[in-house]
């Protein structure tokens, strides 16, 4: 009898001793995954992702990663106390890079939405862009997107764009073309009324070809473009928000935009 019951004192102890360690590796478990939205991929350093593919907003030069994003991200970094460390990513790769914690965020250009959204979380925007209507600079006829009625504008082929234009004018007057440059290359020549396309890469072409172009109007429609996270990293979040909204505060943004675009793209 008194065997039977120092085995059954042996047996109590061995399964309270294995409920203790499971609830122990729980409870570690628990721990890591609440801290590890406040962690980063490089102790003291803010790592950010972008292709490096993008010129003007993000791309290489000498070897080394340029652009508007490249310095948009540095001086959050810096205000956050962090040394700013940009790295690559493919496009179509890159929010799974951000959810394998591969890099602490996104600065790469990333329109937030609703399917983006559902796998990470965004910042406030950093900037904002969309569908808009370019014209040549001395066309004073068109100041308005209810002015190009009846008027030749041109898109790219196949783009949600060339529905906006044939609602604003009509389908014979819309005319495609394979890539933006060379629509906005006619609109300088005097051979297109209007352009419409993306607001960066109108501005971009404006500074970097030297066309004689002028952006009209407010946007068609708006992308708000923001720096990704993982999930439910609020920290960070909030952290990069109260960097970006000091940058445009004190309009060392600005300055950063001016430099890029010769414009403020955080304006509509």
């Amino acid at each position: 009898m008194k065997k039977l019951s120092i085995f059954l004192v042996a047996a109590m102890l061995l399964l309270l001793s294995a409920c203790g360690t499971q609830k122990s590796d729980q409870g570690e478990k628990e721990t890591k995954s609440g801290g590890s939205e406040n962690e980063l991929v490089k102790e003291g350093s803010l790592t950010f992702a972008m292709t490096g593919q993008y010129p003007p907003l993000n791309f290489k030069q000498d070897g080394k990663l340029t652009g508007f994003d490249v310095e948009i991200g540095t001086e959050i970094a810096k205000r956050m106390g962090l040394e700013a460390n940009p790295v690559t990513n493919p496009w179509e790769t890159i929010i799974q890079g951000l959810k394998a914690n591969k890099y602490d965020a996104i600065i790469g250009s990333m329109t937030a939405t609703p399917e983006r959204d559902k796998q990470i979380d965004f910042t406030e925007p950093y900037y904002l862009s969309g569908a808009q209507i370019f014209v040549a600079e001395n066309n004073k006829d068109t100041q308005s997107k209810e002015d190009l009625k009846g008027k030749t504008i041109g898109v790219i082929q196949a783009s949600t764009w060339k529905d906006m234009a044939e609602t604003l004018t009509s389908p014979d007057k819309v005319k495609g073309y394979p890539v933006d440059v060379n629509a906005l290359q006619d609109l300088a020549l005097g051979r297109l009324d209007a352009v419409i396309t993306d607001k960066i890469v109108g501005v971009s072409a404006k500074n970097e070809k030297g066309l004689k172009i002028e952006p009209i109007g407010d946007l068609l429609n708006e992308d708000r473009v923001s720096i990704g996270v993982t999930e439910g990293n609020k920290d960070l979040a909030n952290k990069i928000n109260e960097a970006l909204q000091s940058m445009i505060d004190d309009g060392t943004y600005e300055e950063i935009s001016m430099k890029w675009f010769n414009t403020n793209i955080m304006e509509k």
